[in-house]
């Protein structure tokens, strides 16, 4: 393609030659200056138009705008109104969760109507109507303070059952001879061998050589010696003055100085020391006083160790419910 450039004043002209391909490099360049110019001039007449409050330009804005408002509102409201449903939802949990907490504050002894770890009951109720961004953050900051005392008032009764537990672990409660049925009881009898009346200090327990003697209850090993009446004896102090004697052993299998837990096997049924045959001879002694360990035996606990247990993986399940409800 030629094309013909004439000057009126010099009475000129000049050719240029194009090629397609100049061409239309030509056209596309000048097109997209033309597009340019025309985004420039529409910014700067909707730009003014704002600003001086032109009618046209400002309606149209005005317009956009307010579809671009409702339509962030309205997602905005849906996703209140999710979480709205979600604390109501955590609410109900969280009451079902102090109910338990009663339930299981008395068992461990704590008087929840004395506790200062609870200074309400419930809190901000979600109601039917729709709920603000405030009421909603008001909503959240209750469930997270009381979550926060729940969870304090489970750790104080976890350490009440355990103390409670920890102490049921420590009164001789077990029978030291699981497969041997009572013999001579504690207090007067005819002694059998001297024949005459003599206190007897403990419970006898008659058994085969070499049956096994468990510990009544969790100690610690403060005696083992070959005493000449009580033979072959071990002495477990429990704390708090309670002291739990095992004699006439053929075999000692703990030490002095040994922690020993409830149930353990100490010892072996014999007949060493001032016995007329194999049986276990159990006293126990409080403050140095002989006491009837019958009484100690067939004395329920207070809480048996199993029931601690359920109440303590309760507790355990209670704080991992309130820890996943927690809004932060």
């Amino acid at each position: 393609m030629q094309l013909i450039i004439t000057d009126a004043w010099l009475a000129k002209s000049r050719a240029v030659q194009l090629s397609g391909l100049q061409l239309i490099s030509t056209f596309l360049v000048s097109a997209l200056v033309l597009l340019l110019l025309a985004l420039g001039f529409y910014h700067w007449v909707l730009i003014k138009g704002v600003e001086q409050g032109w009618p046209v330009i400002s309606t149209v804005v005005k317009l956009v705008a307010k579809d671009d408002y409702e339509q962030r509102d309205k997602y905005l409201r849906a996703n209140l109104d999710v979480m709205a449903r979600r604390l109501g939802e955590m609410q109900a949990k969280l009451a079902q969760l102090e109910s338990l907490g009663e339930r299981v504050s008395s068992l461990a002894g704590v008087n929840l109507a004395q506790s200062k770890l609870l200074t309400g009951q419930g809190g901000v109720q979600v109601g039917v109507h729709a709920l603000t961004l405030d009421e909603l953050q008001v909503t959240m900051d209750d469930l997270e303070r009381l979550t926060n005392q729940r969870t304090d008032l489970l750790t104080v009764l976890e350490s009440r059952l355990f103390d409670r537990k920890m102490k049921n672990l420590m009164i001789p409660t077990q029978k030291p001879v699981a497969q041997s049925v009572l013999g001579s009881a504690f207090g007067w009898r005819i002694d059998p061998i001297t024949g005459r009346s003599a206190l007897h200090t403990g419970l006898d327990f008659p058994a085969l050589l070499g049956t096994p003697i468990e510990a009544a209850a969790g100690g610690v090993v403060v005696t083992q010696e070959l005493h000449p009446e009580y033979g072959n004896m071990v002495e477990i102090d429990h704390g708090n003055g309670l002291l739990t004697r095992y004699a006439h052993a053929s075999k000692v299998w703990v030490k002095k100085g040994d922690l020993i837990k409830r149930g353990q096997k100490i010892a072996e049924v014999g007949t060493s020391g001032r016995s007329t045959g194999p049986h276990l001879h159990f006293e126990v002694l409080v403050n140095g006083t002989y006491q009837d360990p019958q009484k100690f035996l067939s004395a329920p606990s207070a809480m048996p160790t199993t029931r601690v247990a359920q109440v303590q993986s309760r507790i355990d399940i209670s704080r991992q419910k309130l820890t996943s409800s927690t809004v932060h």
